[in-house]
């Protein structure tokens, strides 16, 4: 009988994030759910009307900032 080695996986990087860029991403959600999160430069936009969206512009207010936060996606 042959032996069988096991097989190599290629680890998945897990994308990293620091625990101050999760609460600016809190905070967007709750201004989302109050129906006050607006997008836009300034705030002069419209309403956020999904989740993502308003996920989005917190991870956005997050770089701004400088804190730890993957690049966007391509």
């Amino acid at each position: 009988m042959e032996s069988e080695e096991p097989m190599a996986k290629k680890a998945k990087k897990k994308r990293r994030y620091s625990k101050s860029s999760g609460s600016d991403v809190k905070s967007e959600m709750r201004r989302y759910k109050k129906g006050t999160a607006k997008s836009g430069r300034g705030g002069k936009g419209g309403k956020v009307k999904s989740k993502k969206q308003a996920i989005a512009i917190g991870l956005s207010k997050a770089r701004k900032k400088g804190k730890k936060v993957p690049k966007k996606k391509k």
